[in-house]
């Protein structure tokens, strides 16, 4: 591994850092710093006004979705320079945080699924974040099994027409555009009988109905089509092809969660440099220090797995299974961390509010998240699985309905 720039990257890193320095909102930098446990919640602004603001003002400076081609309002830049940016614009990232799921799984997938008219039509409207994007794929009665979707949609004339429902659509409230995959035949088994489109959120028979948290915030919802009419010319692929087109968002998923996800470890260490246990300072504690040490351990190995990462793309090569490991063990780590820091608080975890209590309240809602990173982009086990499967090459899970046509596999109403 080499951790230095070569001097085009070490030019193009100071370039972004003058660039972000005279034009980042840095009135927001203490509360961005502070809201790396749980999730994002500015006091005096919405995040969406404040991500949309910043994103423009990013496109205006060719800094928005960096590796994607000029024509669609990218930079065409390297993916190290894509890299070197996200690591000079630190927190400031965490405004774009409406926009993740466009740049990193929707655009990717129109640009590499949709018509050319498509591409030009909407990449560069969500590359300056004049539209944002949902995905558009769990539904109840399927979990983690993405093709055990039930919504259907049926070809008339040149359009099709759309019914069934969607849940854990995060954004769904805000967005303008998703990604929807569908069930078009259900006759052949269920891989093959899924076909992608993308839809306007605004269409009439889109209903969203916002979910309420645990952490008391609503970034999640219900998504109900009801006789929805979508153009052919918004399929995404072949018909029946969906699978195929969804392998590319799951993949740019996993990557993009995998690379952005915060453990808590420097929180966790700095909590307990000032916490007063009965014997002293927690930092002083042996038992303490013992769960740091493991802690920053798995920490440092992370961080070293995204340098190799970060080294092969500078040599021009593909990583390999490096975000998928470190979104497995960084989601585990999150709320591992989350549940010791109550722990050491006490009943002084249950509490919210200023000075101090902003502390505890933030391992607070870091806890109440926690649970919903091991299961975004691919559940602990699907994880594993493809590991097991497309990294080690061990045999893979015995799949009972895998040549079943989809309306034969039994179900608990039948």
């Amino acid at each position: 591994m080499n951790f230095d720039d070569t001097p085009q990257e070490a030019a193009f890193r100071e370039t972004a850092r003058k660039w972000i320095d005279a034009n980042a909102p840095k009135e927001l930098l203490a509360e961005l710093s502070k809201s790396s446990l749980g999730r994002i919640r500015l006091a005096n602004h919405d995040i969406v006004d404040v991500g949309k603001a910043w994103q423009k003002k990013k496109a205006e400076g060719g800094w928005a979705c960096l590796h994607w081609p000029k024509e669609y309002g990218g930079r065409s830049a390297t993916p190290i320079e894509r890299v070197i940016w996200q690591q000079e614009e630190g927190v400031y990232g965490k405004l774009t945080q409406p926009f993740q799921i466009g740049e990193g799984m929707c655009g990717p997938t129109v640009m590499a699924w949709g018509s050319e008219d498509a591409k030009r039509r909407h990449l560069p409207k969500l590359a300056s974040g004049e539209e944002i994007w949902c995905q558009l794929f769990s539904e109840p009665s399927a979990g983690s099994d993405v093709a055990g979707l039930r919504t259907r949609a049926e070809k008339k004339g040149e359009n099709w027409i759309v019914n069934g429902q969607k849940i854990w659509t995060s954004g769904a409230h805000y967005s303008d555009y998703g990604l929807l995959i569908a069930r078009t035949d259900p006759n052949v088994p269920k891989h093959k009988g899924l076909t992608m489109f993308f839809l306007d959120m605004k269409s009439p028979g889109v209903e969203v109905r916002p979910i309420k948290q645990a952490n008391g915030m609503q970034e999640f919802n219900e998504v109900y089509f009801t006789d929805v009419v979508i153009p052919d010319g918004q399929r995404l692929g072949a018909v029946g092809e969906g699978w195929s087109v969804s392998l590319t968002t799951l993949m740019n998923e996993r990557m993009s969660i995998g690379s952005r996800l915060a453990t808590g470890v420097p929180e966790l260490f700095e909590f307990c440099s000032n916490l007063m246990l009965e014997g002293g300072l927690a930092i002083d504690d042996p038992a303490v220090r013992s769960k740091l040490a493991s802690w920053a351990v798995k920490s440092s190995g992370l961080k070293y797995t995204s340098y190799r990462a970060i080294s092969s793309l500078s040599k021009g090569e593909q990583p390999g299974p490096e975000n998928s490991i470190g979104k497995l063990v960084s989601g585990m780590m999150l709320q591992d961390i989350a549940t010791y820091a109550m722990d050491l608080q006490g009943a002084a975890g249950v509490l919210t509010g200023t000075g101090e209590e902003t502390v505890q309240g933030q391992f607070q809602q870091m806890l109440l998240s926690s649970p919903s990173m091991r299961i975004a982009g691919g559940t602990d086990e699907i994880l594993r699985n493809i590991i097991a499967e497309r990294v080690l090459g061990l045999p893979g899970d015995i799949r009972v309905d895998k040549d079943v046509p989809f309306n034969k596999i039994p179900t608990k109403g039948r």
